[in-house]
């Protein structure tokens, strides 16, 4: 298939997934979904056009995730952090990792894979999706007493680079067989990245940010521009120099989102627009790469990993890491045990094992294909619902 072919090709599923986005709205049915059912309903042979490729697809996922995540911490005011940054960073932190081991003990009951593959398995689900929390948060129009709303959407926006060290680290034990890893190893790889890319993004992000506000651009279309190429040298200098690239993403725009003084309508708009623009090309690809042929298979075998999931481990895992936050209510601590919602993250987390030939991956990512939907039509119906039956929903006039 011809460049040109390719082009037109993606550029009329991504109208498509446009045009249906209004009507998905008002049905309640997040965005990701219908971009991704169009690049399923193409499917894997139709129209004589066939795309399997694992690599590009984790590396077009990765891309968009890290647009996604910059934009998130664009959109993220200073005061939601300093009010949600104990509850949220313990959720996006202790919250994968009791996740992770809560679920993995659960696969290995239920799966015919090995302890480390189970693991792996759990790890990738772990994380909470940023645009599906907003997504829905948005679609649904809920402000939630107690800071909820705020808690759920710093913990999606931040709890992604530990899930993806635990993906990374664990599809390398699970190549290596018989080589094990030290803990210590993985703490101080987990502790460099975590450094790394907050100093390199927060260091690139101000340095931007202090020049931008001394040089008073008179053009407003060179700002966002501007902001793009700070971006990808805070973002990919950070993942250079051994930094998690999605911690840098959001850091790096925390800091520029709260810190430019002109120009800040024009800047919002632009990357509110590539938010969208990454959004449909990693739901319409992922389409694309999932066989619907292959998904039958698992899907029977998917149903009560899912339901465990989100019946289960992610309640555990909240309970046990509000334990230090006496004052938190009952409620506050039901509904975001409930609401774990997952989107394309774990997705694009299951292609890494998988293209790196992990056995039983491609598996894997049929079932998380599975674990998605279902999340997302059970846990992001349920938000409203139960929000309003715990008294967890305030009017405006509130």
């Amino acid at each position: 298939m011809t460049t040109e072919m390719i082009m037109i090709g993606m550029s009329v599923l991504i109208l498509v997934g446009i045009l249906l986005h209004h009507p998905s709205r008002t049905l309640g049915i997040p965005s990701l979904l219908i971009f991704m059912g169009v690049g399923l309903m193409l499917g894997n042979g139709e129209f004589n056009f066939v795309y399997d490729d694992l690599d590009k697809t984790a590396w077009i996922g990765g891309l968009a995730l890290n647009m996604i995540v910059f934009v998130g911490g664009i959109n993220t005011s200073t005061d939601k952090i300093k009010v949600a940054y104990k509850e949220g960073g313990v959720l996006a932190s202790f919250g994968v990792l009791f996740t992770t081991l809560i679920f993995g003990v659960i696969l290995y009951a239920l799966l015919d894979f090995d302890f480390i593959t189970c693991l792996l398995f759990a790890a990738i689900v772990s994380s909470t999706d940023a645009a599906a929390v907003f997504s829905i948060l948005e679609s649904k129009k809920l402000k939630l007493k107690e800071q909820t709303d705020t808690v759920l959407e710093f913990e999606s926006a931040t709890n992604d680079p530990v899930a993806m060290l635990l993906v990374i680290f664990l599809t390398d034990m699970a190549l290596s067989t018989g080589k094990s890893i030290a803990a210590s190893d993985i703490a101080l790889e987990l502790v460099t990245q975590i450094g790394v890319a907050m100093v390199v993004g927060w260091l690139v992000a101000k340095v931007a940010v202090s020049l931008l506000n001394r040089i008073h651009l008179s053009e407003f279309g060179l700002i966002p521009v501007f902001v793009l190429a700070s971006f990808v040298i805070a973002t990919y200098g950070a993942e250079l120099l051994g930094g998690n690239i999605l911690l840098a993403s959001y850091i790096a725009g925390v800091v520029i989102g709260n810190g430019i003084k002109r120009g800040q309508l024009v800047n919002l708009h632009f990357f509110n627009s590539l938010s969208w623009l990454a959004q449909a090309l990693m739901f319409i690809v992922l389409g694309l790469q999932i066989f619907p042929q292959s998904l039958a298979t698992v899907f029977v075998s998917s149903l009560l990993p899912a339901l465990l999931l989100i019946l289960v481990a992610r309640p555990l895992a909240v309970q046990l890491c509000y334990l230090p936050f006496v004052k938190a209510s009952w409620k506050k601590r039901l509904f975001i045990s409930a609401i774990g919602l997952k989107g394309a993250t774990p997705i694009v987390f299951a292609l890494i094992p998988a293209a790196a030939g992990v056995a039983g991956s491609l598996d894997i990512v049929h079932m998380v294909f599975f674990i998605v939907l279902f999340s997302v039509f059970i846990q992001g119906g349920a938000i409203a619902p139960l929000a309003n039956k715990l008294g967890l929903n305030r009017s405006d006039k509130e």
